[in-house]
């Protein structure tokens, strides 16, 4: 196939690539062995170099084998970002079994489910979530779990006022060890710190990252060594200025997430860069401070995030230029938060790239500081093939609108226990596994691919096809405009027309009549939203993600109902 996209990658940027057969805990050792005095975690004043890092992983696979732990058993991991969550990962590999992501924000129900279906004999959590697992303990698998809390990673004297202050607060949750319950600190005390030696080959699965709540049941991802060893050295191949063993790396997006695992956890591990942690992303005063404190000069994040840094009140009391390079992830980056966010920072590059659960999961980015196409999700990873496919799968032209596939060393081996959905989700075509990503693309003669918008998001109005992502371009370009989304909602003569869901900056207003104006100077008519709806916030997934399609029930739901909508 013709690879357009070679011939703009940056200089430096191999045009080749083989991923190596590293396994994950590969990388930390390594980096240990290289660079064990560097800092590799810092946690609200608490510093871990890469030796101790390195340490205390060996420990916990060695407490997790004598445990029972058995090489491809899975192990959920149900933590924030902190230092215990790095070492569980890794701890959990190195003992030769697979990790499950599980979400901190899970419901006892969504819980149940993912443990249930993944298997899980082994849970580690953080006290606050306790609870919640108590409640479906009875029915779920999980033979052992493992408790630690935001206090046992502080220093002294935060380590003794933390649980005085939550107590104060009434958030405070004891949890009674013994049993099948053990405390992650004092895990293996006085035991050997040398695990086992166990086989772990590139090939083995090492994560089931779970994925398509918004669109069903979720599905475990089988992520193996070299699917996610592959991404790492794909990004750091991708950004060529990198420094090992100099880098600062801002970890607020969360490692429950493939994409704060992959950019933010991972990479940083294989050049040796420091992560600063942060366990709350939506604590943005937090996040500012963390930036400032640490001197991180790598900042992935999400569109939402930015786009909060931009309009936050403390935002100016902050320097934020030491930030070099920024990739963002999860959901479309509108133009007006990129250029903001470089405003703001004097000039940081923030780019906006591509990617899913299941190729571990960058596809696609901008480059870092070369041709950088706005609007556009950018080039091919080193090793990743796309085409822009038709109905039949068939390969389109340059400027033609289809469903983009994706192959390369970073797509997934399949779902969990899902053939059925596997087999509509990867095709063999050409030699090669190809991912079907549900997402309408579109790609220009250069080898730049631009995201319409997803496949199943399309807006059908008089026969038109409306692509929510344009609307919301423009609907955020209005001044008084913080956030918004465009969904469709059935309509008796369009068959479906558009509604906007607008966030006002605070301090700003607006009337549905001024934001329709703003819009059809310009969109097309049949693009104009035809009722817009305030709110004070978007849902969103724990990682950012707006969630149409439950702004789209809601619409529809009080249209049903009768419910009045401005318009």
């Amino acid at each position: 196939m013709t690879r357009p996209w070679l011939d703009h990658y940056e200089e430096g940027v191999p045009r080749e690539f083989t991923a190596s057969n590293d396994v994950l805990p590969d990388l930390l050792r390594r980096s240990a062995e290289r660079f064990p005095d560097r800092v590799a975690l810092t946690f609200l004043g608490a510093k871990t170099t890469y030796r101790e890092l390195w340490s205390g992983v060996q420990h916990f696979a060695a407490a997790l084998q004598r445990l029972g732990v058995r090489p491809g058993e899975r192990v959920s991991v149900m933590l924030p970002n902190c230092p215990q969550f790095v070492v569980a990962f890794y701890g959990a590999l190195l003992a030769g079994a697979t990790v499950v992501n599980t979400s901190p924000l899970y419901t006892p129900h969504e819980l149940e489910h993912q443990l249930t279906d993944s298997g899980s004999e082994t849970l580690i959590l953080l006290d606050a979530f306790y609870p919640r697992y108590s409640q479906i303990a009875a029915g779920v698998p999980v033979q052992r779990v493992i408790v630690t809390g935001i206090q046992d990673a502080l220093p002294f004297p935060k380590n003794v006022l933390y649980p005085l202050k939550a107590r104060r607060e009434g958030s405070w949750v004891g949890v009674k060890t013994g049993g099948s319950v053990y405390s992650f600190t004092a895990l293996g005390r006085g035991q050997p710190l040398t695990p086992q030696a166990v086989t772990v080959r590139p090939d083995d699965v090492a994560l089931l990252q779970y994925t398509g709540g918004t669109t069903g049941v979720p599905k475990g991802a089988m992520l193996t060594h070299r699917n996610l060893v592959a991404n790492a050295e794909q990004a750091r191949a991708w950004m060529t200025g990198l420094r090992e063993g100099q880098e600062v790396t801002l970890a607020a997006i969360p490692f429950f997430h493939v994409y704060g695992m992959t950019v933010a956890m991972n990479l940083s591990v294989l050049i040796g860069a420091t992560i600063a942690l942060v366990p709350n992303a939506r604590d943005i005063k937090m996040v500012l401070s963390q930036i400032a404190a640490s001197g991180a000069t790598l900042f992935p994040g999400v569109p939402t995030l930015y786009n909060a840094i931009n309009h936050h009140a403390d935002t100016p009391r902050y320097d934020l230029t030491t930030i070099r390079a920024c990739i963002s992830g999860s959901a479309p980056l509108l133009l007006e938060t990129a250029r903001q966010f470089r405003q703001i920072t004097g000039g940081a590059n923030l780019v906006e790239g591509y990617g899913l659960t299941e190729a571990s999961p960058i596809t696609h980015t901008n480059p870092i500081f070369g041709d950088q196409r706005e609007g556009s999700i950018g080039l091919p990873m080193p090793g990743v093939d796309a085409f822009v496919a038709d109905a039949n799968g068939g390969r389109l032209p340059p400027g033609e609108i289809g469903e983009l596939w994706v192959a390369g060393p970073n797509v997934m081996k399949g779902y969990w226990q899902r053939p059925d959905e596997t087999a509509k989700t990867m095709r063999e075509q050409g030699g090669q596994s190809w991912l079907l990503t549900g997402d309408m693309a579109v790609m220009d003669d250069d080898g730049y691919f631009r995201i319409v918008d997803r496949k199943k998001e399309l807006i059908i109005a008089s026969g038109y096809n409306i692509y929510p992502r344009e609307v919301e371009e423009v609907l955020s370009a209005h001044p008084a405009v913080l956030e918004a989304a465009a969904v469709g909602v059935p309509d008796e003569y369009r068959g479906e027309s558009v509604h906007a869901v607008v966030v006002l900056k605070p301090g700003a207003t607006a009337t549905p009549a001024e934001i329709i104006a703003h819009c059809k100077v310009e969109l097309s008519a049949y693009k104009v939203p035809r009722s817009v709806e305030f709110r004070p916030e978007l849902p969103k997934t724990a990682v950012g993600k707006v969630l149409r399609r439950q702004l789209a029930a809601e619409a529809r739901e009080a249209r049903q109902a009768g419910t009045p909508q401005a318009s």
